[in-house]
């Protein structure tokens, strides 16, 4: 959710900023802008939509400058505009913020009654504003910057830059994440590693609460307390970093078209190439544990949702599951025999992070499964588990989430193992089984040309409804919001079994309803719904094996999958899920990657 790029360099910085703002693109954003200081002067260009626009205006108007901010935008306070679009600039000091200041209106009242003339709805500004009331009040920039940070209440990232200033930009961040990359005589600023990828392999983090100077001899960085501190500077694999389609027509499909590998690598990593068991970080304490609270946002609480069976299935062990956003303002109870686990994909996600801290020193351990080891939930966990997925830069969560459930059946038989609910020949026999889950995988990849054609009646409706049982009920959940998040098409999911309590109102013969329900112990009870729906004109799609399909009958729309074990129906079937609503998405001509109003990572609460 916007993206923060800064650049004191030995080069023009406009073209600069302008590349690295648009590996950051995948955030999500709907106005773009950047601020130079060239011959002590500062200016700045801003545009409303792709950054295409942007590029366009920096034709027309060239912004010159070896020193720079840039920013990507998703509003927030106010909407879309050049006039809502960072850079803000007031005086001698322009601004640009991830994140939301809460106290901004009390701090706007105040600086209106002194005289700030303000041209933005933002909260934003407010910052800016404030700035450039400390500079005319005498104070230098590094004073003035610290002096308003001071004042803001919320959560930011922020970077200052001022005129006159052609060394110096200084950044905070409390909240949302930031990153400094080191150069050869430059320095950069950066939301994350992925916009500095081109730029350097020399990275330091700023922890929660820290400011920092940059100048192109480096950076002092200071703590909440204003204290001079040491963050380490860690080299990343840019390569890895770097990201690009490799000739697919969207990041999601190759994200999409990824996941067999994904999962094999991340299984070698936990288990080996050697088939042994599970190798999992140190520290771990299933045995002990009374209770597993799973907390997390979005398509990773789904992920929750699934590891949530398999956990009390294969471990024995009382699962608590929360949205992240809820979490902390219900009072949970906790206690010191729980285990915490907290997923998300960046690491970064606010919601997570905040009640990963709330329960931190009330329970046993906190553990993270993220696909950013460096991120903040990682940093700031016990026990770090990567998903090991690489840069995923579809909005829409693809072979993160598969990823995801992965590592959770990983942790789920280790606890199983561990607390002697599984036998060793059990233990190892499901084993073997989450080892065959790439290949299954790849198989559910090749059903695309008919999923292609599927989803062309689905393109043409209003309303879709999912519905499955047992595991497949979050596969449900995981399929509609897929199919709202980049076809906009309103859709629902529910438990089979729930049908009869209110859904079964909205079947006629215009709704599509999908139906997950590979042949298992529920699905006799699946199909015994889906009858229900059929007997309404309700047109069904009905995803299962052959086994299933052979026995459902007569069904108006069927997609055969292949026959797996049940521990991996989750992650086979996830793939109908994403491919269902990215090719309907194609039907419609919406944005694939880059759906309206959503951004990858929601790192404001």
């Amino acid at each position: 959710m916007c993206g923060i790029v800064g650049v004191l360099g030995q080069h023009e910085v406009s073209p600069i900023i302008l590349d690295a703002l648009k590996r950051l693109e995948y955030r999500g954003y709907d106005s773009a802008g950047i601020a130079t200081v060239n011959q002590g002067k500062l200016d700045r260009r801003r545009a409303v939509g792709k950054l295409i626009n942007l590029s366009d205006t920096l034709v027309h108007q060239p912004l010159p400058g070896r020193s720079g901010i840039g920013h990507t935008r998703w509003a927030t306070h106010g909407g879309p505009s050049v006039d809502n679009a960072h850079p803000h600039q007031a005086g001698r000091v322009a601004v640009v913020h991830n994140g939301i200041i809460e106290n901004f209106r009390a701090l706007r009242e105040e600086l209106a009654e002194q005289g700030a003339q303000f041209t933005s709805q933002t909260d934003t500004e407010t910052i800016v504003q404030l700035a450039s009331h400390y500079l005319d009040q005498g104070m230098a920039p590094v004073q003035a910057a610290r002096a308003t940070l001071k004042r803001l209440d919320g959560a930011f990232a922020l970077a200052f830059l001022f005129e006159g200033e052609e060394d110096l930009i200084i950044c905070a961040r409390r909240g949302s994440p930031l990153c400094i990359g080191h150069g050869e005589d430059e320095m950069y600023l950066g939301s994350d590693a992925i916009a500095l990828s081109e730029l350097t392999d020399r990275i330091t983090y700023l922890e929660e609460g820290d400011w920092a100077i940059l100048t192109r001899n480096g950076v002092h960085v200071f703590d909440a307390d204003d204290h001079q501190t040491a963050r380490p500077m860690t080299r990343i694999n840019a390569a890895q970093a770097r990201v690009d389609k490799s000739g697919h027509r969207h990041f999601m499909a190759k994200e999409m078209a990824e996941q067999p590998g994904v999962l094999k690598a991340a299984m070698e990593v936990y288990s080996g190439v050697d088939h042994g068991g599970i190798d999992l970080p140190e520290g771990l304490d299933f045995a002990a544990a009374d209770r597993l609270i799973m907390v997390a946002c979005g398509t990773a609480h789904y992920a929750c949702q699934v590891a949530k069976y398999w956990f009390e299935q294969f471990a024995g062990l009382p699962v608590e599951l929360d949205i992240a956003s809820e979490f902390r303002y219900r009072a949970p109870v906790l206690g010191q025999k729980n285990m915490a686990l907290f997923v998300s994909q960046s690491g970064e996600t606010a919601d997570t992070l905040a009640a990963l801290r709330h329960v931190r020193g009330h329970v046993a351990q906190v553990l993270a499964v993220v696909n950013v080891p460096t991120s903040s939930i990682a940093r700031e966990a016990d026990v770090v588990l990567p998903i090991h997925a690489g840069p995923e830069i579809g909005v829409a969560s693809t072979k993160a989430f598969t990823a995801q459930l992965q590592v959770l059946a990983l942790l789920a038989l280790k606890a199983g193992f561990a607390r002697g609910h599984l036998s060793e020949d059990a233990y190892r026999t499901r084993l073997e089984e989450l080892r065959a889950a790439p290949g299954f995988v790849a198989q559910a990849l090749d059903r695309e040309d008919e999923i292609r054609r599927l989803t062309e009646h689905l393109a043409r409706a209003r309303d879709v409804l999912f519905l499955g049982r047992g595991v497949m009920y979050p596969l449900a959940l995981e399929g509609a919001l897929k199919l709202k998040e980049i076809s906009y098409i309103h859709a629902e999911a529910y438990a089979a079994g729930e049908l009869k309590h209110g859904p079964i109102a909205l079947i006629d013969k215009d709704l599509p309803v999908i139906v997950f329900a590979p042949h298992d112990a529920l699905f006799e009870k699946t199909v015994s719904n889906m009858q229900e729906v059929m007997a309404r004109q309700g047109q069904v799609l009905l995803i299962s094996d052959a086994k299933g399909l052979a026995e459902a009958g007569e069904v108006p729309f069927r997609l055969q999958m292949p026959t797996v074990p049940d521990l991996i129906a989750p992650i086979v079937y996830a793939v109908p899920a994403q491919l269902i609503a990215y090719h309907t998405a194609l039907h419609r001509g919406t944005d694939v990657d880059q759906p309206r109003n959503l951004a990858k990572s929601v790192t404001v609460e």
